[in-house]
C-alpha cells in the first residue's frame, strides 16, 4: 500500500487549485508515514486548516475510523487562496500510481 516506487499523479483539477509545492509535500507525508508503518487504510484524505503563517500551512491526514487523524505542517510561503474553501483531497492507492484528486464531498461549483 502506497509503495514509494509508484508514480505520483495529481488530477488536473487539483493541480489548477493547489500549488505543486503543496501537493509534492502531501506525497512526502505519505512516504514518511509508509516508512513509519502508520498507513493502515487506503484511500486516505487530506483536509486543510484555514489557519496559516507566512511560511506554513496545516493539513490533516484522515484514515477513516481505523487510525487517529494526524495533523502536520507544510512549508509554503506562496499565495494561500486555496485555503478557506473546505477542500478535501483524496490520495488513492492505484496499482501503478498514487493519485490525488478532490473528494466527492467537495462543492466544486466555484471552480467552474
Amino acid at each position: 500500500m502506497y509503495e514509494t516506487t509508484k508514480r505520483r499523479h495529481v488530477s488536473p483539477e487539483v493541480a489548477a487549485v493547489f500549488p505543486k509545492e503543496v501537493t509534492d509535500q502531501l506525497f512526502d507525508v505519505l512516504k514518511l508515514m509508509k516508512k513509519a508503518d502508520q498507513l493502515v487504510t487506503a484511500p486516505v484524505a487530506f483536509a486543510f486548516s484555514d489557519d496559516s503563517t507566512a511560511s506554513e500551512l496545516y493539513a490533516m491526514l484522515i484514515q477513516r475510523n481505523l487510525a487517529p487523524a494526524q495533523e502536520f505542517p507544510l512549508t509554503y510561503s506562496g499565495e494561500k487562496d486555496f485555503l478557506g474553501h473546505g477542500y478535501i483531497l483524496i490520495a488513492k492507492d492505484n496499482p501503478k500510481a498514487i493519485y490525488i484528486d478532490f473528494s466527492k464531498a467537495n462543492d466544486l461549483a466555484d471552480l467552474n
